[in-house]
């Protein structure tokens, strides 16, 4: 046992300084690529939140997916799988942290959205301003949250963001 910590030793002060062959990037460029923007509190567009039933539809697909390639049923009408430039479009995937009527295999670590218009909206606990701008920023009045911050960051569009807030708050 002695020899092999002394070996050891002795191969730690007889190493080669070898700091000049190890790589070292700055990435400062990748971190600033990255970052988000600063929260932002974003206005709803008039007539976003629709009980339009498309609109609905295009929001419960969002919700329920996260890569348009791995989806097992076709994009509602409005909504596409791939990309024009060829990459496959990311979706919400809501469901993995909330869970909603109908959902499967639904997480636990963000508030349970089941029945949430009669249970916040009907009685004017929340309003639709609120639930878009829980979708589109949320950090503005969370900024420990860890949901994602959909519109800032140019995950979803506007009318995407106005999906999903027209299906979290529809009927079901």
């Amino acid at each position: 046992m002695r020899k092999v910590i002394m070996l050891g030793i002795a191969t730690l002060l007889g190493a080669a300084d070898l700091s000049s062959v190890i790589e070292s990037p700055d990435a400062t460029a990748i971190l600033l690529k990255d970052a988000l923007p600063a929260p932002k509190m974003y206005t709803m567009p008039e007539g976003c939140i629709t009980d339009n039933s498309a609109a609905i539809a295009r929001g419960k697909y969002i919700f329920h997916n996260l890569n348009g390639k791995e989806t097992k049923e076709p994009a509602p009408e409005g909504l596409v799988k791939i990309l024009p430039n060829g990459k496959e479009k990311q979706y919400g995937n809501c469901v993995a942290c909330h869970n909603i009527e109908g959902a499967k295999g639904y997480g636990n670590i963000g508030p349970d959205l089941t029945n949430y218009k009669p249970l916040y909206m009907d009685n004017g606990v929340r309003n639709a301003q609120f639930v878009y701008q829980k979708i589109a920023d949320p950090r503005v009045d969370n900024a420990q949250t860890h949901m994602t911050v959909n519109l800032a960051n140019g995950l979803f569009t506007e009318r995407e963001v106005c999906d999903l807030a027209s299906y979290v708050a529809s009927k079901k």
